[in-house]
């Protein structure tokens, strides 16, 4: 059976199929600075970009995570700080945590943001590229950005692969920690062979 659209019917198809070509572009994960002027919409006006620390949930059928926690520097916020939760890209919270530990440690202050270069999805790159990782099944990521030596944000990595006897199980083989300026490895502590 064949159809005949006429002028507007042909016009409401277009827009339709423009429209869900739209909504599979979408449907990608968003990245954790994407996260951030998300997040910008559910603070306080003081907090707005004021991030203290990102980090994810392990990540579950891909390499990006898609379960985020955003942390803002708020002075309006007892503990100084306002969190905002996300899952596949859309919030699903927003808290005030009773971060007791951070402003002993200064870990509650805000990073630069100018220093805010690298991506979660680069580091994921970067942490990918390492020559250790070159035979390893990599299946799983948890990252964490927050305040580094010298003040420096750093992205923490930490990274799980296939097993070589049983590829359906997977192993946590260590952390790797790359600056989130200008992408260098900081820091690396990966067990490749506990794959085995």
């Amino acid at each position: 059976m064949k159809m005949k659209l006429s002028g507007g019917k042909w016009l409401a198809a277009l827009l339709l199929a423009g429209g869900l070509s739209q909504i599979r572009c979408l449907a990608a994960e968003p990245t954790a600075f994407e996260l951030i002027k998300e997040g910008n919409r559910h603070v306080g006006e003081e907090a707005k970009g004021r991030v203290v620390q990102i980090r994810s949930e392990k990540s579950i059928g891909s390499m990006m995570p898609n379960i985020w926690y955003v942390v803002y520097y708020d002075p309006d916020a007892t503990a100084k700080a306002t969190e905002v939760k996300f899952a596949a890209g859309t919030k699903v919270s927003v808290k005030r945590p009773a971060r007791i530990l951070e402003p002993i440690s200064r870990s509650h202050r805000e990073l630069a943001k100018e220093k805010l270069k690298i991506d979660s999805d680069k580091a994921i790159q970067i942490a990918k590229s390492d020559p250790l990782l070159k035979n390893v099944t990599l299946t799983n990521t948890e990252m964490r950005l927050e305040r580094g030596e010298g003040d420096q944000p750093v992205w923490k990595v930490k990274l799980w692969a296939a097993k070589i006897r049983k590829p359906s199980e997977t192993v946590n083989i260590g952390e790797i920690h790359i600056s989130a300026e200008d992408g260098k490895v900081v820091k690396s502590d990966l067990k490749p062979g506990r794959v085995d």
